[in-house]
């Protein structure tokens, strides 16, 4: 077990600076789209930090509670779990979550579906079902929802399945919802401006994966 936790610890040291170097490039490759550019300077100096904080909690929780049933498993797992955070990240920082990075994310979750022995056709219906699902909420809400979430969607979709998505999609919006009236209510967002939904969903499938 030590040397478990050991080599969780230095997966997330190293996924940490990693993970924050990649969001600082990102950052500074795409200021145009930045919601808070300002900002963006003051967070970069603190992403390498809070990365390998969280995720050294996060690895080695996983590892103490065996989260998963073998070395694929887990593999698959902490890698789910580096992303969500690294999304939770910048969509709470900057109001974005980048294709660069939900990609990889995706691509990982097809790869992992025959690997972990998961039921395919059903993962397959739940990315193709969230993402259809909230395009049209996009639509609705005329923007509310936005391009990243939907993508975040469908891909979380092929990782959890139906039922899971549903679980996470229906608490991210619950939660969201209720943090988007307190800011109204105490008048930190004005009716109109845009509000991050992607960090309530990551949370609630970070939360999923981990009880």
């Amino acid at each position: 077990m030590i040397f478990s936790l050991l080599a969780a610890e230095a997966s997330a040291l190293l996924a940490g600076v990693l993970g924050a170097r990649w969001v600082n490039d990102l950052y500074a490759a795409n200021p145009d789209i930045m919601s808070f550019p300002d900002q963006v300077p003051r967070q970069q100096q603190r992403h390498a930090r809070l990365l390998c904080g969280l995720l050294s909690l996060l690895f080695c929780y996983t590892v103490l509670t065996m989260r998963a049933a073998d070395a694929v498993h887990l593999a698959f797992l902490l890698f789910f779990e580096f992303f969500l955070l690294v999304y939770t990240l910048t969509d709470f920082e900057q109001q974005v979550i980048f294709d660069r990075m939900l990609v990889p994310f995706a691509a990982a979750a097809l790869v992992s579906l025959p690997l972990l022995g998961r039921d395919i056709p059903d993962h397959l219906i739940a990315g193709a079902a969230g993402f259809a699902v909230f395009l049209v909420l996009a639509v609705v809400t005329r923007g509310g929802i936005g391009g990243g979430d939907i993508k975040l969607i469908a891909a979380l979709g092929l990782w959890l399945g139906t039922d899971q998505l549903l679980t996470v999609a229906c608490t991210g919006m619950i939660l969201g919802g209720v943090a988007a009236l307190l800011l109204l209510v105490t008048k930190r967002r004005k009716r109109g401006e845009m509000f991050a939904y992607g960090p309530y969903f990551t949370v609630a499938a970070l939360v999923l994966a981990l009880i």
